[in-house]
């Protein structure tokens, strides 16, 4: 497996399931990404800041600081405007999305409607490594 393209690309991955957390870390590592995990909202900024990731997988239900939130510090906070972010959600209304994409969302995926290989192909696209 040749990582080279991928190598360096940091990817933040904000998600309170530590199930689906550690699927989704396993299989971004085996692709050559380097990848931390955050379980809530309230350390996705501080983490953002610190690890200066290419690309933030961001969980929209998680206990406290919803992803929305986090996404709109994000979009607010000058050294994040630009970092890109997917949001991985279990919601699937549109209106949900439509938020999402108001609050300047780069991509929005359903877990009921993805495979981790989808999301995978996404994070690649979006890093313009595809």
């Amino acid at each position: 497996m040749d990582s080279t393209n991928t190598h360096s690309k940091k990817i933040l991955l904000v998600e309170d399931d530590d199930a689906l957390a550690s699927v989704y870390q396993t299989r971004l590592q085996a692709e050559g990404f380097d990848i931390r995990r955050v379980p809530n909202g309230e350390d996705a900024l501080a983490a953002t800041l610190e690890y200066r990731p290419d690309l933030i997988l961001l969980d929209v239900m998680m206990p406290k600081v919803s992803g929305f939130d986090v996404l709109d510090i994000l979009r607010n906070t000058p050294e994040t405007v630009n970092v890109k972010v997917i949001m991985l959600t279990a919601l699937s209304q549109e209106s949900d999305q439509e938020r999402a994409k108001s609050l300047g969302v780069d991509d929005y995926l359903v877990k009921s409607q993805v495979v981790i290989a989808d999301v995978v192909d996404r994070v690649k696209r979006h890093l313009g490594l595809v």
